[in-house]
C-alpha cells in the first residue's frame, strides 16, 4: 500500500463517487478503478461495490477506510515531526482561509514569509469561513484566516475589523431601503445573519432583492453601474471611489463591525514552522503592509 492509496480510500468513502475522487486525487477513472483492484487484490477482500447510486463499501472497505483516516494522520505528524527536527525553518504549512482572505491578503503575506524562509512550502484550502473553521477544529490545516465571529475556545489572534455598509450609486436614504432594489451574492453564514439580523432590527417588510451575484466583488461592480445598493463589509469596497457609503450601525448607535481572526491549536506551536508563522503575522501590519 502507497500513501497515495490510502488517500483514495478516504476520499472514496467521503464522496461515495469514482468520477468525483478521480477529479480529487488528480487520476484518471481507468486508472483509479485499477488501482482499487490492485488494494482488493492485495488484501484478498471486497472493499466496494459499485451501483446506480454510487460507491458503497463492503464492512471491510469500511474498516480500511477507518485506517485510511489514522494512517493519513500519522504520515502527516511524521512529515511535521521531521522537518520540526534541526535549527532550520522547513516543511509544509496547512493553512485554511476564507475566499475573501485567499483573494486580497493571504498571496502577500505568503509571499513575504516565504522569502524569509524559503524552505517552507504551503498546502492552502479556501472556502467559506464556516467550512475552514471546520478544518482548523478538526486539526486538517494548521493555521485559519477565518471572517466573523465563532465560537472558538483554542488560540486566536485579531487580525482586522471592518464596518459592514450600505453602498450605492447614488445617495439613498436609510428609510426607503424597503422600496429600493438590493444586489445581494453568495456569502458565509456568519454575514448573512448578522445583516439580516440588523434588517430586521429597523424594517417589518423583506428586501426588494432585484439580482443576486456569486461574489462580493461583483456585487461591487453591479451596484457602481446603478442596479441597485448592497450591504457589504467595507474592505470589499478596496478603496473604490465616486460611490455613496454609509456604515450601519446598532440600536445603540455603534457601527456593525466584522473581525478577520487568525485561529490554531495551541499544540501547534510546539511545530517551529507554525509557531515562527504565527509570530510572523502577529508582527505585519495589516493597515499599510497588506
Amino acid at each position: 500500500m502507497e500513501n497515495r492509496d490510502w488517500l483514495i480510500l478516504q476520499v472514496l468513502h467521503k464522496e461515495k463517487n469514482i468520477t468525483k475522487t478521480s477529479e480529487i486525487v488528480y487520476m484518471s477513472q481507468p486508472a483509479l478503478t485499477k488501482r482499487l483492484q490492485q488494494i482488493e487484490k492485495e488484501f484478498g477482500v471486497a472493499i466496494v461495490h459499485r451501483g446506480k447510486r454510487g460507491v458503497h463499501f463492503t464492512p471491510q472497505g469500511e474498516y480500511l477506510a477507518k485506517c485510511a483516516d489514522k494512517i493519513l494522520i500519522m504520515y502527516r505528524e511524521i512529515n511535521d515531526n521531521l522537518a520540526n527536527i534541526g535549527d532550520s525553518i522547513q516543511g509544509t504549512l496547512r493553512v485554511g482561509a476564507s475566499y475573501f482572505m485567499t483573494r486580497n491578503k493571504l498571496p502577500v503575506i505568503l509571499t513575504l514569509f516565504k522569502k524569509k524562509y524559503p524552505k517552507v512550502e504551503f498546502k492552502v484550502t479556501t472556502g467559506w469561513s464556516g467550512d475552514i473553521f471546520n478544518l482548523v477544529y478538526n486539526q486538517d490545516v494548521q493555521v485559519a484566516f477565518i471572517r466573523g465571529d465563532y465560537n472558538w475556545q483554542d488560540e486566536k489572534y485579531l487580525l482586522l475589523e471592518e464596518t459592514v455598509c450600505i453602498v450605492s450609486a447614488n445617495k439613498v436614504n436609510l428609510k426607503d431601503l424597503p422600496k429600493l432594489q438590493r444586489i445581494d451574492y453568495q456569502m458565509d453564514s456568519k454575514l448573512k445573519e448578522l445583516i439580516s439580523n440588523w434588517w430586521w432590527e429597523n424594517y417589518s417588510e423583506p428586501p426588494l432583492v432585484c439580482m443576486e451575484v456569486d461574489k462580493s466583488d461583483t456585487c461591487r461592480e453591479m451596484v457602481m453601474r446603478g442596479f441597485g445598493y448592497a450591504i457589504i463589509p467595507s474592505l470589499v469596497l478596496n478603496q473604490t471611489e465616486d460611490i455613496f457609503r454609509l456604515d450601519i450601525i446598532s440600536k445603540d448607535g455603534t457601527p456593525i463591525k466584522r473581525s478577520t481572526w487568525m485561529f490554531y491549536h495551541k499544540e501547534f506551536l510546539e511545530l517551529k514552522l507554525v509557531k515562527t508563522f504565527v509570530d510572523f503575522v502577529e508582527k505585519l501590519n495589516f493597515d499599510e503592509t497588506i
